[in-house]
């Protein structure tokens, strides 16, 4: 793709949308969202990429070029239909996560941001995707599969591979990496049954309730304080 068919109408509209809303002088925080909307198009952070985020904030392509590279959610190099990520942090990697990682990395004959040979499913490892309580945990697209072990994790990329999508533990059906891509730019889900409605588990509630049942608190901690609102607090 030329920069001429990256940078169409209908792009610098949404840019202009997400510009949009960030405060007069803080335009330069949309870099984020704008990152993800042309990789939502180009399936990757290219060049072009780059140079569109760079002219629509006024700031140069080494500045955008440093935030895409710090982040691994920032692709640069074409991936897959879906993405599937498996926890390999030192509790899930403890509990199984590298098993399961190496299952599915020889099932698929790939290895780390490598994509497989229809185009279906690229594999990473992640360093951690904040769900200990549920570990070893994977992710297709980022939505969460708790404690998958080598066969769950194995039936959810066979599955993948023909054309299903497992329904996550928690949250929506995986959208795809493209669709994931305009959801983390800013824009809804227009999808059928895309508003998740798995409630959080018990894994997640036992601490709270830990510290409920023996009076645990942070010091000082009134659950009565009143939060004002922003009327309230100017």
């Amino acid at each position: 793709m030329s920069y001429e068919e990256l940078d169409t109408e209908e792009l610098r509209t949404r840019a202009a949308e997400i510009r949009a809303r960030f405060p007069e002088g803080r335009e330069r925080s949309a870099l984020l969202p704008l990152l993800h909307l042309v990789q939502s198009v180009e399936g990757k952070v290219t060049p072009n990429g780059v140079r569109f985020c760079a002219e629509q904030l006024g700031i140069t392509r080494a500045q955008v070029g440093a935030v895409a590279t710090f982040y691994t959610m920032y692709k640069r190099r074409t991936g897959g239909k879906h993405l599937v990520s498996v926890c390999t942090n030192t509790l899930c990697g403890m509990m199984g996560g590298d098993k399961t990682y190496k299952a599915l990395s020889e099932h698929l004959g790939v290895g780390h941001e490598e994509t497989t040979e229809d185009g279906s499913i690229t594999l990473e490892h992640a360093e951690c995707l904040a769900a200990c309580d549920y570990a070893p945990v994977l992710t297709v697209d980022y939505e969460f599969y708790n404690n998958v072990d080598e066969e769950k994790g194995l039936e959810i990329v066979k599955r993948l591979q023909a054309g299903e999508i497992p329904m996550p533990d928690r949250g929506a059906t995986p959208a795809g990496l493209a669709g994931i891509g305009e959801q983390l730019a800013g824009y809804g889900d227009g999808r059928p049954g895309a508003v998740a409605e798995n409630a959080t588990g018990e894994p997640t509630l036992r601490g709270a309730r830990l510290a409920a049942d023996h009076g645990i608190s942070v010091p000082g901690f009134d659950p009565n304080t009143p939060i004002p609102s922003k009327q309230e607090g100017k």
